[in-house]
């Protein structure tokens, strides 16, 4: 699997496939500069070589993956939400709309946070 389309294709749900197609496109619109990578079977986008975001899918929910750092800024926006969470990953049930805000600051949160970042990783 090298591309999103071919992890869309993996999503048997066609409305859960065509959420995250939609999702994974408003990303890629939004913001042109960042890559497109499938690591470890999913979907994430990257800049100058370091890790932005990441999603993987579930029966219940998308995972979103922004790094505990960026959890950790937003945690009071991601709890006024009303998304549940971990550590590591924000979970969006299928039934929940996607707070498109929420996925700006965590992005544009690691995008200046890790502009002078030179690994993957934090």
């Amino acid at each position: 699997m090298n591309t999103f389309d071919e992890f869309l294709e993996t999503i048997e749900n066609p409305k859960h496939r065509s959420r995250m197609e939609e999702m994974l496109d408003w990303i890629t619109k939004k913001y042109p500069d960042l890559n497109q990578e499938i690591k470890w079977k999913q979907p994430m986008f990257t800049d100058h070589g370091t890790y932005i975001i990441g999603f993987s899918v579930s029966k219940k929910h998308i995972a979103v993956a922004p790094e505990q750092v960026a959890i950790n800024q937003f945690l009071e926006d991601i709890k006024v939400i009303g998304y549940d969470h971990t550590k590591e990953i924000i979970r969006i049930p299928w039934s929940s709309e996607i707070d498109y805000s929420l996925l700006e600051k965590l992005i544009e949160f690691n995008i200046i946070d890790k502009s002078e970042c030179t690994t993957f990783w934090r």
